[in-house]
């Protein structure tokens, strides 16, 4: 954590008065902590690129502040030198609410897991969304509890054999990105924690966002979820071009005002059908495929494509589902505090023994 002069703002290592300020760096965001997750784990890709994303927003150090549940995933803020908070399991969205209302300056993040913000979490996410919280919410999704040694979790698929489904887990899993836009959330993406690249733009647009933004991050346990690798210097498998669920390239990526088409020559698409407004797999010949527009405002087409990788593919989609203009709760909530306090702060003792409170005699 940064140590900071509350009269000036400035580091104690840095000298207060009108010389302007440098602009951060990776090393004002990193800590000396070792990183207590698994060789090979997701959360360490997703650090390093958290260290180079925030110095490029420009906001400092001490004016961020990331805010944790429990899990694996949790332990994040430990590695962030910016302000943190390791709160209580599923509870950071609350946490990071009371942060944000009142410090709207503030850059305010939320890490959380599947298991910590879909389970015992869930109530307190899905209020975060529908307000319009001004949080940027990472979910780290590996499917599976791995802090407390491998259960199946709210994303784990039906048929998980794990220590608390040992003959398979009969739960329908939650889609982290259909449940967000079920709530109304006005910035709803997916990544990957192995592309660097597509991770980074996917949380800047996030950072970008006025409101709550929700992102998954998709990710294995390499413990308990690990994912296959092909044996160096292996022949690759030859592409299923026959089969549009196949994985031929990776997922498909949603580009905005680009045409949703997928396959080594783009021979699939996604089409809508004009009479239901249903969304299918069809040829990428097709004058049907959709092209992609994650400003509508009816989230029912984010939606239909959230939905539509439960069916008809093999891996989801990533990229940006939904991200429209609303008021943020931040806002309205400093606007109401405009409106209130031109009458007086109040006093609390008034307040307490005002005209609804009454005395009991002793007997």
């Amino acid at each position: 954590m940064s140590e900071v002069n509350e009269a000036s703002g400035a580091k104690a290592d840095e000298p207060a008065g009108g010389s302007a300020r440098r602009a951060p760096t990776v090393a004002d965001f990193t800590t000396g902590a070792e990183a207590r997750w698994c060789p090979g784990c997701g959360d360490h890709a997703i650090l390093s690129t958290m260290r180079g994303l925030l110095p490029a927003l420009g906001v400092a150090p001490e004016n961020t502040v990331v805010v944790s549940g429990i899990g694996c995933s949790s332990r994040l803020p430990y590695y962030l030198d910016t302000y943190g908070i390791h709160s209580i399991h599923g509870r950071a969205p609350s946490f990071a609410t009371g942060i944000s209302i009142n410090r709207p300056d503030l850059s305010v993040w939320v890490v959380t897991g599947d298991g910590d913000a879909l389970s015992i979490g869930g109530n307190h996410l899905i209020h975060a969304l529908r307000r319009n919280v001004n949080l940027k919410i990472l979910l780290f999704n590996n499917h599976i509890y791995g802090l407390t040694k491998g259960q199946h979790s709210p994303t784990s698929k039906v048929g998980t054999v794990s220590p608390s489904s040992p003959h398979g887990s009969l739960d329908n899993p939650f889609n982290p990105i259909a449940l967000a836009l079920g709530a109304g959330a006005t910035f709803v993406a997916r990544t990957l924690d192995s592309d660097r690249r597509h991770l980074t733009a996917t949380l800047t647009a996030a950072a970008a966002h006025q409101g709550a933004a929700l992102v998954e991050i998709r990710q294995g346990c390499p413990t308990f979820t690990p994912i296959p690798r092909q044996p160096r210097g292996s022949a690759a498998p030859a592409p299923e071009t026959d089969n549009p669920a196949a994985p031929e390239q990776g997922p498909i990526r949603l580009s905005p005002g680009l045409p949703i088409v997928f396959g080594t020559n783009e021979q699939w698409g996604v089409i809508r059908d004009p009479s239901t407004g249903e969304l299918a797999i069809g040829h990428g010949g097709d004058s049907r495929v959709v092209v992609h527009d994650p400003g509508i405002q009816n989230s029912t087409y984010a939606y239909a494509l959230a939905r539509l990788a439960e069916t008809s593919l093999a891996e989801p989609p990533i990229g940006v589902y939904r991200s429209v203009t609303q008021p943020s709760f931040d806002q309205l909530f400093q606007e109401r505090l405009a409106t209130a306090r031109p009458g007086g702060r109040g006093e609390l003792r008034s307040l307490l023994t005002g005209v609804d409170s009454w005395e009991v005699a002793a007997s």
